[in-house]
């Protein structure tokens, strides 16, 4: 599932078509599309993994999802996949095996834009109220909440405990204030480095316990397990992260 950085580099590639009209708007998404058809797109925005279209009279949410992928002037997967496609005077976006919803603008207004970890809206001090609010909650869940830490997905939840030194199965109720306030830290930090990387084609090398078998720091094999309530992939060290 792609992350929140991927997500700002999609809509980054979709920019151009911004104060354009649609011409055609077609796909297997299950919402009539006609409407959308002489719309001008306004804004492309983004919600941590979410991305929205957003024209005149309503806006496109679209979710990657696992396995979704976008393609820009051309077709790249069979059409069976091809949820919506929309087609502007100066080329089109088609999004395949992805969720992609109409919703009214009201909608819009009712995000919590600060909880966002890559948004200049970011509100560290409303996420510390939240994490305090789940003492039994195990860090490795309230990494990957996304009413928390919107945005961040399992790479970049595996590498912000490496981070920090904290084991994913500790809980929050008993991290010292400290190391709750570096894993605030740390979510966004991460999210913008993983960008950097992103961009620059090299991402992968950077990782230090995602996917790794051996901890970098003390060269013990590293434990790989699946944690929280999700049972997703965590990679950690016991003996460089400590369990709270």
């Amino acid at each position: 599932m792609p992350e929140g950085p991927s997500i700002i580099l999609m809509k980054e590639n979709l920019q151009p078509f911004v104060g354009q009209q649609v011409t055609e708007a077609s796909g297997n998404a299950q919402f009539d599309k006609e409407p959308f058809v002489g719309q001008t797109l306004l804004e492309v925005r983004t919600f941590g993994k979410q991305t929205y279209l957003v024209f005149e009279n309503a806006a496109i949410r679209i979710h990657l999802l696992m396995f979704g992928s976008y393609s820009i002037d051309e077709q790249t997967k069979p059409d069976k996949s091809l949820r919506l496609s929309l087609i502007f005077p100066k080329g089109g976006m088609y999004f395949y095996t992805c969720s992609v919803k109409a919703v009214e603008p009201e909608f819009l207004s009712s995000i919590d834009w600060e909880a966002d970890v890559m948004s200049d809206q970011w509100d560290p001090e409303k996420a510390e109220q939240k994490l305090r609010s789940h003492p039994k909650m195990m860090v490795c869940d309230a990494l990957m909440d996304q009413n928390i830490f919107s945005g961040v997905g399992n790479i970049i939840k595996n590498e912000v405990l490496f981070r920090i030194g904290v084991q994913p199965e500790s809980l929050l109720g008993n991290l010292p204030a400290k190391k709750r306030k570096e894993l605030i830290a740390e979510a966004r930090n991460y999210s913008f480095d993983f960008l950097k990387w992103k961009r620059e084609f090299v991402l992968k090398k950077h990782w230090l316990a995602h996917t790794r078998s051996i901890c970098p720091v003390c060269g013990q094999k590293l434990i790989k397990k699946q944690t929280g309530t999700g049972k997703r992939r965590s990679f950690y060290c016991e003996k460089d992260q400590k369990l709270y």
